[in-house]
């Protein structure tokens, strides 16, 4: 049975063990981060105000330099704490993976994207395993927090470490402890998220329980690294799953004349039974379009067809051009065609308050939009710069007089930085993909 619990008594079976429990225990552990991401970076950060010692690690000259000199690239990292714990020595980054040597824990915090295929690519894993079975020391602790389809972690990485002589829960230990981390996300953030673990072997979890519950406030302990991977991949199937039923919702009201956002309104009013997901252009980031795909992957090489997952995949990934003839059926409402139509896309990054691209589904419509002879250009406080038709391009400052030279503004991304009144005040139409505009008159406003 789950059993949530906020210390966790660790064993002392073996003289390895005792000593990691020591160096956690006196905040004496040297901890390490593979990968300077958003996941690794902010990880990085809670475990040096901790009082911890931690070197992150990245091929990455870029971040490296960039936290050396105490100057944040991520949303929930503020420079000023950054440059605190560079100049109290609490954290230092570098490229060399000798560094390896010298930790006594590492969390490797790699991307795990997928290949054209929509197979996945787990090239930056097995390198970071790689990179730490060639320095693996006696006694170290091995985390993998990169989200995996399940078996990766005991079938792939154990393997890498597993040498001859060496053995799992005695001489290193070994467990999986998926991210669950929402940038931009200040009320739920990576110290007060739960944290699930699962170690190749019991006192693999224990002490990985042991080292997290020092900069996490709550561990979820599970039987085994199968079932912390499944459980992310649970949490996004399910949330991927449950917005193509808002998206397919939002295409059939369209069909009814019905507005999507007031039906969701309606029935979220019950008490019970009912949460709330909303339509949208498409999904984006670095969880919620990928991690499906790793699970159905898996499931295929099983001999489970996992259709149902793959249909959600399916509608979530037509959402962009449904968009895009969204765009085209309001003008031409107004008797304009969409090319030579000079249209703003209002917020590229993938989510509200983000300055996160990746798999932003913003991007795929703008494109789709030129390609069908739009001009294109955007706005986002956020990104400065995009590439955009081929072309590095700047976001446009938003202006009553820009506003009013564009044929359609379509929102996008519905950062709380956009003056929607002046924008709704300015602009001769505008699709709203995000019901940012609720309440607005609707002269000039349709929704997706």
């Amino acid at each position: 049975m789950l059993q949530i619990q906020e210390k966790i008594p660790v064993g002392t079976q073996y003289q390895n063990s005792q000593e990691l429990v020591r160096k956690i225990q006196n905040r004496a552990a040297r901890l390490g981060v593979i990968g300077l991401g958003y996941v690794g970076l902010t990880l990085a950060t809670e475990m040096a105000k901790e009082g911890f010692e931690v070197i992150g690690i990245d091929i990455d000259r870029n971040k490296v330099d960039s936290v050396n000199s105490g100057i944040s690239y991520v949303l929930d990292v503020p420079s000023e704490t950054l440059l605190s714990l560079v100049t109290q020595k609490r954290i230092k980054a570098t490229q060399s993976l000798a560094a390896i040597e010298n930790l006594d824990a590492v969390s490797i915090c790699v991307p795990t994207p997928l290949r054209k295929t929509k197979e996945p690519d787990l090239s930056y894993v097995i390198a970071a395993a790689e990179a730490v079975g060639n320095h693996l020391q006696p006694g170290q602790l091995i985390v993998v927090e990169s989200t995996t389809y399940p078996g990766t972690t005991r079938e792939l990485v154990l393997p890498i470490l597993e040498k001859p002589g060496l053995q799992v829960g005695r001489d290193f230990f070994l467990a999986f402890s998926p991210e669950r981390v929402d940038p931009g996300n200040f009320n739920h953030t990576t110290r007060t998220i739960p944290k699930i673990i699962g170690g190749i072997t019991q006192e693999c979890g224990k002490l990985a329980g042991l080292l997290y519950q020092q900069f996490v406030d709550k561990i979820v302990p599970v039987s085994s690294p199968e079932c912390a991977e499944m459980a992310k991949l649970l949490e996004n199937t399910f949330r991927n799953v449950n917005i193509a039923l808002a998206n397919e919702m939002a295409i059939m009201c369209r069909t009814f004349g019905v507005d999507v956002w007031e039906v969701i309104d309606a029935a979220k009013t019950k008490p019970f039974g009912f949460m709330p997901f909303y339509p949208g252009p498409g999904l984006g980031g670095h969880c919620i379009p990928v991690d499906p795909y790793y699970l159905t992957w898996k499931a295929r090489l099983n001999g489970c067809e996992p259709r149902f997952i793959e249909l959600a995949a399916q509608i979530n990934s037509q959402m962009p051009l449904f968009t895009i003839s969204r765009v085209a059926d309001a003008l031409n409402e107004r008797q304009r065609s969409l090319k030579s139509s000079k249209i703003l896309g209002l917020g590229v990054a993938y989510k509200r308050d983000t300055s996160d691209t990746r798999e932003s589904p913003a991007l795929e419509v703008l494109y789709g939009l030129h390609q069908k002879g739009a001009t294109v250009c955007y706005s986002d406080p956020h990104v400065p710069t995009i590439q955009l038709n081929g072309e590095k391009t700047k976001s446009l400052p938003l202006t009553p007089d820009m506003l009013q030279s564009m044929d359609c503004v379509v929102l996008l991304t519905d950062h709380s930085g956009f003056d929607y009144q002046m924008i709704a005040g300015h602009s001769h139409l505008i699709v709203d993909c995000r019901n940012a505009f609720k309440g607005f008159p609707r002269s000039n406003i349709v929704s997706l």
